[in-house]
């Protein structure tokens, strides 16, 4: 079965002294600079899609877990920038088997920024290390406002080698759902199912939040969400169109069915919102917008306009149907990332399976036979994610605490991980100890936690 080259063809390409690459970049005319310099803003706008996603999160909590949750996203760049580095790279696009890659590029060894096999090899580990920070700073909104900073960088970055390298190397980098023809453009299986379940798993593993169902917990800063929601669309044409390697026609495609199919969802969205209680919310739009970028990304350079359309449309049901299941369930899953990319993330690449033309650049055409192969690729995302993720968290409980402590949590992660605030009132509404918080009774008229 022939398939279009994924995103990481580049990667493949490294200028390393490995037998593939001899082969392979004979083959291989010089990369222009056109592709170089759409390649380069492709990256950049990925990375912005994390800050984009720290306001989208920030703005969903409480006021008092704010700098926390945005924090969660931020620290993702250098963790996992530094293990992606380190080693999940070249675990997921080195040479080796069809399940892991072996180890010719760890620390980047033989990457360079030769254009005389195609793209820059250099460029390509750039790109795909933007794609492994983003995927890990997901998983954050199922966790805010009771893990601790320092148990969760611990989890990200033993989860970016672990979980999300070796699906890397399966679906991208040679591994045997590439070759059994499984359809993922930019990210829907390795990016999304992959982050949304180890989300729910990690929601589970934690437990509810003290306050959990006993009193509302409402966003604190809308505004920010919708700042967050604009950025991650602005961020995501350099996901997926990026993922066309090259300044061409199907970065072309990519591009406009990144514009339309979240154009579908949002009025989905908003349709279900007012058939249900005639309100549409903010927040609500938000985040149906975020289901249909998520819906189009496996599908975003093998499907036709009207697709795309077809795609954002129809994936909206099933995360908003999960998302009000989800707010009357025991699940703790703080901000719906499973029903937002976990099920997005299954609906986009089921609908791709369904979808895809070869008229528009597909490698194969879309019917029952691809939506088998697509389930399948499914099924292994969802099962290898779900179990690398428990051991991930087993092992990282067992080294140190994952859930923060009551006082803690009480009185906002923002204080009691950071020692700041995100908002003060004149000169400053707290001042903390030397040492540690604890719970301690007030002080007549002096807030807890703090001394007169």
């Amino acid at each position: 079965m022939t398939r279009r080259p994924s995103l990481v063809v580049a990667g493949a390409l490294a200028a390393g002294p490995t037998t593939l690459v001899r082969a392979q970049s004979a083959a291989i005319p010089p990369a222009p600079a056109g592709d170089i310099a759409w390649m380069l803003t492709s990256t950049a706008l990925v990375l912005l899609m994390v800050v984009g996603l720290a306001f989208f999160y920030g703005g969903l909590v409480r006021r008092k877990n704010v700098l926390n949750t945005m924090m969660m996203s931020f620290v993702a760049l250098g963790v996992v920038g530094l293990t992606f580095t380190a080693v999940g790279y070249s675990l997921a696009f080195a040479p080796g088997s069809t399940w892991l890659g072996g180890l010719d590029y760890v620390f980047l060894n033989g990457l360079n920024t030769s254009t005389a096999a195609g793209l820059p090899s250099l460029l390509a580990f750039c790109f795909q290390a933007t794609f492994a920070m983003i995927s890990a700073a997901l998983i954050s909104g199922a966790v805010v406002e009771r893990m601790r900073f320092g148990a969760y960088m611990l989890v990200i970055a033993l989860w970016s080698i672990v979980v999300y390298a070796p699906l890397a190397k399966w679906v991208w980098g040679g591994g045997f759902l590439q070759q059994l023809g499984a359809l993922d453009f930019a990210g829907g299986t390795v990016v999304h199912i992959n982050a949304g379940v180890a989300a729910a798993v990690l929601a589970l593993v934690l437990g509810r939040r003290r306050d959990y169902g006993r009193k509302a917990m409402l966003p604190h800063q809308v505004p920010y969400t919708l700042l967050g929601a604009g950025l991650l669309w602005f961020g995501w044409f350099g996901f997926n169109a990026g993922s066309a390697q090259a300044a061409n026609g199907l970065a072309v495609l990519a591009f406009a069915n990144t514009l339309l199919a979240p154009a579908a969802t949002l009025v989905v969205w908003a349709l279900l919102d007012l058939a249900r209680d005639g309100r549409v919310t903010a927040v609500g739009l938000a985040t149906g917008l975020v289901v249909g970028l998520v819906a189009v990304t496996p599908a975003a350079g093998y499907v036709s306009p009207g697709g795309a359309l077809a795609i954002g449309a129809l994936a909206a049901v099933p995360s908003y149907l999960l998302m009000l299941w989800r707010a009357r369930s025991r699940l703790d899953d703080s901000l719906d990332v499973f029903a937002a990319h976990g099920v997005g993330g299954i609906s986009g690449a089921l609908l791709t399976g369904l979808f895809a033309s070869r008229a528009w650049g597909a490698p194969v055409q879309g019917g029952l036979e691809q939506l088998g192969v697509q389930a399948l690729a499914v099924l292994c995302a969802l099962t290898f994610s779900a179990v690398g993720t428990l051991g991930v968290a087993l092992l990282v409980g067992r080294l140190v605490p994952l859930r923060a402590d009551a006082a803690a949590e009480a009185q906002g992660l923002d204080v009691g991980m950071h020692g700041e605030e995100a908002y003060t009132d004149g000169e400053g509404a707290l001042l903390l100890p030397a040492t540690r918080l604890e719970p301690r009774a007030p002080a007549v008229g002096v807030p807890a936690g703090s001394e007169a």
